[in-house]
């Protein structure tokens, strides 16, 4: 089935997929958006319109019942190139669906209709910048990779918590103001940073960086400032500093907790006025830097404990971006181990297809302290020690069950709620053999709420011996309970 014509003026999408339904919703959730929209329901019709229009976005219907559709996303990839970027959405609650859609040539991959508002945010991305629409869309860190060219290179992460991140990295960029990238270890920080400074006006300048917490005070204080020669022991020949180098640019102030008091001091005059001296120097100097601070630490909490300056910390918290926890997003686990498994089996010249049920099930229940630099270091380690072409569970290195270490800390401070919550649902089922409607009784919550967390988690298949009741599977895919 072939669409109206185009309007030349309307960014063009096109809707490939084979269910009638599924069809119908998509154009419903795009109509109305200021796009050009043209439907095909089947791979050749939508190859023939691929070949005629040459779209900016093909959004194509992928999973169970549809085998055609990978076949058809993996030729469409091929003929679109590098203008066109390839959204696959899927009502499968399997992550391998969305991890085989990757495989054969999506930027972006989406659980519809349950990311229904994801799904806008990513089309319209792709429309406001064509000639950065892979790169965009690909662009969703946890993961944050920088290409040798030293711009943002992949994003991976549908979750709506990182479309939102990517949303202020982008507002970020566009302005002058000081950012603080907080999160936990592992998350991807430093990445950030470099995001901000890829997408801003300053990209073709320099982007330094340098770890606050790795150097004395009397060191931090030259390798930010530079230093005159004979300064101190060693200080053979004049030499610039940090903000000195990074003019015209951005730096990054790496674990910005851990500047010592007096260097703080320095700090707060260079964001106040933009000048500094040197160490050992007389000379003022001004330079247009601008600075990015991250940290792990809660700089709130320090203040009140007065090991940060107060002035100093609302300098640095203009614009504040939070990096996400990888156990607040478990959705985008598959997508991001996928990613990691063909990098490592590339670098380790293995032929390996992909993780069996088990392992992903592994992953997914991971609460993941180390976060995506963890995952990282997981999978590379079982691409090392796989012997086959899928990767199992026992090459994994993980604990595959919550132990008692780990229930202990689910019970001190600082745990989210989603977090307990995950705990409570996943251990009650297996007290239950994996029946909803007893572990939905023992811990008074209601049947569809399970199920739909399970959904949200990509562990459908954890429920067992229970047919769906009347009306369960569509209140399952509506909204959250």
């Amino acid at each position: 089935m072939l669409g109206a014509p185009v309007e030349a003026k309307k960014p063009h999408v096109l809707i490939v997929d084979d269910d009638p339904d599924s069809r119908e919703e998509l154009v419903h959730q795009l109509v109305g958006q200021g796009q050009a929209l043209e439907v095909a329901d089947d791979a050749e019709s939508g190859l023939a319109l691929l070949n005629a229009g040459h779209p900016q976005l093909v959004v194509v219907g992928v999973g169970h019942g549809k085998p055609h559709a990978l076949d058809f996303l993996e030729r469409a990839r091929k003929l679109g190139g590098a203008q066109t970027a390839f959204i696959a959405v899927t009502r499968s609650t399997h992550p391998e669906a969305l991890v085989e859609a990757f495989r054969r040539g999506a930027d972006h991959c989406l659980a519809f209709p349950e990311q229904a508002e994801a799904l806008f945010m990513v089309v319209r991305r792709a429309l406001e910048k064509p000639a950065l629409a892979r790169e965009v869309e690909r662009a969703r860190d946890g993961i944050l990779d920088l290409s040798a060219s030293g711009h943002m290179g992949a994003i991976l992460g549908a979750h709506p918590l990182m479309q939102r991140l990517l949303d202020k990295v982008t507002a970020a960029a566009n302005s002058r103001a000081t950012v603080l990238i907080t999160g936990e270890t592992g998350t991807g920080k430093e990445l950030v940073a470099a995001a901000v400074h890829a997408h801003s006006k300053r990209n073709q300048g320099p982007f330094v960086r340098v770890n606050c917490s790795a150097l004395a005070e009397t060191v931090l204080e030259s390798e930010l400032f530079g230093h005159e020669k004979g300064s101190f022991t060693g200080a053979a020949a004049r030499r610039k500093g940090r903000f000195e180098q990074a003019d015209g640019g951005t730096l990054l102030l790496d674990e910005v907790s851990e500047i010592p008091a007096a260097v703080q001091v320095k700090l707060l005059r260079f964001l106040q006025e933009r000048q500094f001296e040197r160490v050992g120097g007389n000379e003022t100097l001004q330079v247009d830097t601008r600075i990015v601070a991250a940290t792990n630490k809660d700089l709130r909490q320090l203040v009140e404990d007065g090991r940060f300056r107060e002035d100093l910390y609302y300098r640095l918290n203009v614009v504040r971006l939070e990096v996400p926890p990888l156990r607040a997003r478990p959705s985008d686990i598959p997508l991001l181990a996928d990613h990691f498994l063909r990098r490592f089996a590339s670098e380790n010249d293995k032929l390996i297809t992909g993780f069996d049920e088990q392992a992903i099930g592994a992953l997914l229940v991971h609460p993941w302290p180390g976060n995506v630099r963890e995952l990282q270091n997981a999978v590379e380690q079982a691409v090392v020690l796989c012997k086959g072409e899928r990767i199992e569970l026992q090459d994994l290195p993980l604990s595959h069950a919550p132990n008692e270490a780990e229930s202990i800390r689910l019970m001190i401070p600082g745990v989210t709620l989603a977090e307990l919550e995950r705990f409570a649902i996943l251990r009650t089922l297996d007290a239950c053999g994996g029946s909803p409607t007893k572990a939905a009784a023992m811990l008074g919550i209601s049947r569809r709420t399970i199920q739909y967390r399970l959904q949200e988690w990509g562990l459908a298949r954890m429920a067992k011996g229970e047919r769906p009741e009347r009306g369960d599977k569509k209140s399952d895919e509506s909204e959250p309970p």
